[in-house]
């Protein structure tokens, strides 16, 4: 393996990390600045508003996106043994 080769399987590695990672975050951003745009509309400022919702969509959310999630990471993994067997 050459230098090349490395830096193409970290590229693909940090790729696949935002690709499985970046879903979940986008959906806590979303509801915490729709929780954050509420309160201060209401002037409610109670901890377990923000904390309690955003635990439920995030819990949805990784419920809905696990098959993706999973389907990404097992074509990587996939990948990289293919690359590892090639090498040897």
């Amino acid at each position: 393996m050459n230098g090349t080769e490395a830096i193409e399987i970290g590229r693909d590695t940090i790729y696949v990390m935002l690709k499985i990672g970046a879903p979940l975050m986008l959906i806590a951003l979303g509801v915490g600045l729709v929780i954050a745009l509420f309160q201060a509309l209401t002037s409610i400022q109670e901890m377990t508003l923000t904390f309690v919702p955003k635990i439920i969509v995030m819990f949805v959310g990784l419920m809905m996106l696990l098959p993706f999630m999973l389907t990404s990471l097992t074509t990587f993994s996939q990948t990289l043994f293919d690359r590892m067997i090639a090498l040897g």
